[in-house]
């Protein structure tokens, strides 16, 4: 749904490297950091990592939404809404926002 500029015509890179870690899908124009996270994310010690991770990626500019893999699947064009609303928001402003409270 990212691919191939199909979203505001943004140009998502999956599986792209940033420093020691790999953003699911990231729009480096905007640093847009996109994650699908599977069920392993739900354990203490993966929301740790996760956190930590997030924080370093933040601190160099980017923001980073988080959806669960089971969102993508069932209620897909509300999260895409989701991500080119944040998308504006970071065009518009050119700067990091934080997700709004539901949004991951």
């Amino acid at each position: 749904m990212l691919r191939g500029r199909r979203l505001a015509g943004l140009k998502f890179r999956r599986q792209f490297p940033i420093s020691p870690f790999i953003a699911d899908f990231c729009c480096f124009e905007l640093k847009l950091i996109v994650e699908l996270d599977g069920e392993v994310h739900g354990s203490a010690s993966q929301a740790a990592h996760d956190e930590n991770r997030d924080s370093y990626l933040q601190s160099l500019g980017y923001t980073i939404l988080r959806f669960s893999n089971e969102r993508v699947l069932s209620d897909s064009e509300p999260l895409l809404s989701t991500i080119a609303e944040a998308a504006a928001r970071i065009h518009s402003t050119g700067s990091p926002v934080a997700a709004k409270p539901g949004e991951s």
